[in-house]
């Protein structure tokens, strides 16, 4: 009885090709930084956003939201909130053709707020644990990838995990440059906005 010969396992983890991601700060790199986003009504893009995250789309990326929303430990808004306002962030960003992948968020704070959200993690940026989940469930090359943001905590986690790290000048950004004296690592780029990174990006991968 002849039998079809299974290949080796090395060469079917060959074949499996991780993609490359874009992860995005949400509060002053895609939306409007306002404080505590605690109400859909508050919820709005900054100019060019759904043009930067279409872009990624178009170049085979995949665009994934990562966001501390501490709000919800201190108790200034519930958990049960956040599915309801990334729904309308999505929305707002499809009307502008750009498609995310996937939303990832932190609702904990280590020293202030209350049970069970109270607590040290391994989600809270800068540590890595949103995107070691999103690799997991989107099949990602985390070294391939990028973290765009307005804090410096958002570069220091991509370069926890060997991506790049770029700092947007939007939100809390020109606070962060200010404070550039106390950086670990600085940013592989500074820009002005989330449309500018994504161009930076998309030349870094394209000169190779």
């Amino acid at each position: 009885v002849m039998s079809a010969k299974l290949p080796a396992p090395s060469s079917q983890l060959r074949t499996f090709k991780r993609h490359r991601a874009v992860f995005m700060d949400r509060d002053g790199t895609i939306c409007q930084e306002v404080g505590y986003l605690d109400s859909i009504e508050r919820l709005r893009l900054i100019p060019r956003s759904g043009a930067a995250i279409k872009l990624l789309n178009d170049r085979g990326f995949k665009a994934v939201v990562v966001t501390n929303q501490s709000g919800v430990a201190r108790g200034f808004f519930p958990e049960s909130l956040l599915p309801e306002l990334h729904a309308e962030l999505a929305r707002q960003l499809r009307q502008e053709g750009g498609h995310l992948d996937g939303i990832y968020y932190c609702p904990h704070h280590p020293s202030e707020g209350n049970e069970p959200y109270l607590r040290v993690c391994d989600c809270r940026k800068p540590a890595s644990g949103l995107l070691l989940r999103a690799a997991a469930d989107l099949g990602l090359d985390l070294q391939a990838s990028y973290v765009i943001g307005d804090h410096y905590s958002d570069v220091e986690c991509g370069q926890r995990v060997g991506a790049k790290g770029i700092l947007v000048l939007t939100g809390h950004g020109g606070e962060a440059l200010a404070q550039k004296g106390n950086w670990g690592t600085p940013p592989d780029y500074i820009a002005p906005d989330l449309y500018a990174a994504v161009e930076w990006v998309i030349g870094s991968v394209e000169k190779g």
